[in-house]
């Protein structure tokens, strides 16, 4: 997704990628693919590029980050902005001190606090290995956090350092069954939310705002949110290019990379947000092992993230993304789980013909 923003803004690309998926190589793009976030910032090393932009994951590898910074330039947060805003406490404290809503978060177990809690990993994403807390042992890099009821919503913004201005904010599909996740699984997002928002987008502007002049962040960058009917409550904030800008760019028309580019010139986009249509994304995971067929034919249909044929992806990984338009957010989440559907019915057809020979 962050290759096709940029190129989509006119920019040469040359992405590293843990996947190397069957329609980014055939975007134009010049694709490295390798294993690891360490073997892929090796061969960024030994790469010539005007700037390079790093995407999700690497906010839990600031030392990673140091190493991009030694040999290009750098067109994200640096690795100390990483360390702070990734911290509950710091984070908590810069939110309430502005008079903005953050869950109580504690490292230690709290035997004797009421409340429903989760568990977190510091260095999670994608809310994999967040689990309800009933007490116990507490592992080690690992948080408990006062759940709060609400919609899941994600804020995705543009910063300069010292302010910061909202792109758009999406709805986050978490849980879904009808792609695959149970639980607190992010698998996608639908823009505008399903709620009134006019009274999320007010105070997510706060929010970013705050962060951003806090914390010293630079381009774009999410903020997860909560949003209980009244107030917004933060629960993470992910200082890189997120998931969901793809359905923010179809919603809203705005051109997410030149807007990232331009933060670290100083230069904020100005006007109102513009709503052109609903639209949104979902990644279909593997319920059980599958082998892929014919997936060329997944790039007819814009279908993204698309594997090889014949690759074999094991259960409770990714398969691919499906994305769709329309006129409300219940239209484009019809229209998503209707994709879903055809894709893996199509797989197990596939298994079924295979099983028979």
């Amino acid at each position: 997704m962050l290759a096709g923003l940029a190129m989509r803004d006119g920019q040469p690309v040359v992405a590293f990628d843990l996947f190397g998926d069957l329609d980014l190589q055939r975007s134009g793009a010049r694709v490295v693919k390798r294993d690891s976030l360490t073997e892929l910032v090796d061969a960024a090393a030994e790469v010539t590029a005007r700037g390079v932009v790093y995407g999700a994951s690497f906010e839990n590898h600031p030392a990673l980050v140091a190493r991009l910074a030694e040999r290009h330039a750098l067109l994200g947060n640096r690795p100390e902005s990483l360390r702070a805003v990734r911290n509950p406490a710091r984070l908590g404290a810069a939110l309430r001190d502005a008079g903005l809503a953050f869950p109580r978060t504690l490292a230690l177990a709290p035997f004797d606090r009421p409340g429903r809690w989760l568990r977190k990993p510091l260095r999670g994403g994608g809310g994999t290995h967040v689990h309800p807390w009933r007490g116990g042992h507490l592992p080690a890099a690992t948080v408990v956090q006062e759940e709060v009821s609400g919609v899941a919503c994600s804020v995705a913004a543009v910063g300069d350092g010292a302010d910061a201005v909202v792109l758009g904010v999406s709805e986050q599909l978490v849980g879904e069954p009808a792609f695959g996740v149970r639980g607190y699984r992010w698998c996608g997002n639908l823009v505008p939310p399903r709620l009134p928002s006019a009274g999320l987008l007010e105070q997510a502007r706060a929010i970013c705002s705050c962060v951003a002049g806090a914390f010293g962040l630079r381009g774009l960058f999410g903020v997860d949110v909560v949003f209980d009917g009244e107030r917004a409550w933060t629960v993470e904030v992910n200082p890189r290019p997120t998931a969901s800008l793809e359905a923010i760019e179809a919603a809203h028309g705005v051109g997410a990379f030149a807007a990232h580019l331009h933060a670290f010139a100083g230069e904020l986009p100005r006007g109102e947000l513009a709503h052109r249509r609903a639209a949104g994304k979902a990644v279909l995971f593997a319920t059980e092992p599958v082998v892929i067929g014919d997936s060329e034919r997944w790039l007819e249909r814009g279908v993204r993230d698309v594997p090889h044929p014949g690759e074999r992806i094991a259960a409770g990984r990714p398969i691919c993304t499906v994305v769709a338009d329309g006129a409300t957010p219940e239209d484009v989440m019809s229209k998503l789980e209707e994709q879903a559907a055809a894709l893996r019915a199509e797989l197990r057809q596939r298994e079924k013909v295979a099983a028979h020979g």
